[in-house]
């Protein structure tokens, strides 16, 4: 098991709304008719119509209840001390493992996706960055989504209790996605849809609606493929669908508030400054990927162009400018120079040593 740590990391069969993106679709108003099947049935509607209105490629529900099995397994991981110094995880238990502690009442989940597969890449003579931070930061994005969501179901169906959210919050979105009908949980922790790979942002919005309920996604479609597991650069990637976060380069690179990142891992970043893709890079299922429709998910030009000396004499005033709405600013200016200067140091490409001895000058 996994669990977001800052960097993110999904068979659709009714819950895929994706299918009908780019058409000409407007939502129709479903208002309540008398019956209580016939709520049920326009209500789940106009919510799958509402999140395709609103940018959503993928819209499943499920049925509220206590996670039990994730809740084994989360304490587990937690044991082990697998969430290295995010002390935070530890936090909330029963919150992440019951919605009705979330949603007192609640009867629904609802599992929204997004795309963030780039349709451009950076320059290949710069430190890596995780796909995911190339536009504007996701949660502010997703949240005012959720709100406009959360407004819809007021408007149209009435008194509505509910609350969205987007990783940042204790919910174990991928296992509700897959509950959902959505995808299967890979042996890298990520959700992977038969459609469209992993590359996708999730959220979650619980509710006191009564829904109809998407069959829960039932088969595993890894096989036997290893190849996450075979490429991760740290081995962080256990058997079992287990990810030890404590060795995750995005933990080291993103979430580690420390001054230096631990000598035990030089020359295993493979050149990524902020988070890692690498175990979705070579899932086989994302080559099914395609470029995000979302405009905030547009790379920032300085993402894509900056080589390796722009980011060296980045100054903090421009990082702040430029970075201002990215995920990026998660790490701080201190972080990213840290981060530069642990692949100089250790890197084992040569690419990186002028910036190193450039560093030890200064």
């Amino acid at each position: 098991m996994s669990y977001n740590f800052g960097c993110p990391a999904l068979e659709i069969l009714s819950g895929y709304v994706g299918a009908t993106k780019g058409k000409n679709l407007s939502v129709s108003l479903y208002l309540p008719l008398s019956g209580t099947m016939s709520n049920k049935i326009q209500h789940t509607r106009f919510v799958k119509e509402t999140a395709l209105s609103l940018g959503f490629d993928f819209c499943g529900i499920a049925k509220v209840q206590k996670l039990d099995d994730d809740a084994y397994r989360l304490e587990q991981w937690l044991n082990q001390g697998m969430h290295g110094s995010m002390n935070y995880m530890e936090n909330h238990f029963e919150l992440r493992v019951d919605p009705q502690k979330l949603v007192p009442g609640a009867r629904s989940v609802i599992t929204l996706m997004i795309n963030y597969f780039p349709s451009e890449r950076q320059n290949e003579n710069s430190p890596k960055i995780s796909a995911y931070a190339y536009g504007k930061d996701y949660h502010e994005v997703i949240r005012n989504k959720l709100q406009s969501f959360l407004r819809s179901l007021h408007e149209t169906i009435g008194e509505v209790t509910g609350r969205g959210f987007v990783d940042s919050a204790p919910v174990l979105e991928r296992t509700w996605a897959q509950r959902s009908g959505l995808g299967w949980i890979g042996k890298n922790g990520n959700l992977i849809t038969k459609e469209r790979g992993s590359f996708y942002f999730i959220a979650t919005l619980i509710t006191d609606l009564d829904l109809q309920y998407d069959d829960p996604f039932a088969k595993d479609y890894c096989g036997t493929c290893t190849k996450c597991i075979d490429s991760c650069p740290t081995s962080a990637i256990l058997p079992g669908k287990v990810v030890d976060g404590s060795k995750c380069i995005s933990y080291f690179t993103i979430e580690l508030k420390e001054t230096l990142i631990p000598a035990e891992m030089q020359g295993k970043f493979d050149d990524w400054m902020f988070g890692c893709d690498t175990c979705q890079d070579v899932c086989p299922w994302n080559r099914f990927s395609k470029g995000t429709d979302e405009i905030a998910f547009t790379p920032i030009a300085e993402v894509i162009n900056f080589s390796l000396r722009d980011w060296e004499e980045l100054t903090e005033e421009s990082f702040k400018r430029i970075f201002k709405d990215s995920p990026i600013r998660r790490s701080k200016f201190s972080g990213i120079k840290r981060n530069l200067k642990f692949l100089s140091a250790m890197g084992t490409d040569q690419k990186f040593q002028p910036i190193f001895a450039d560093s030890l000058r200064k």
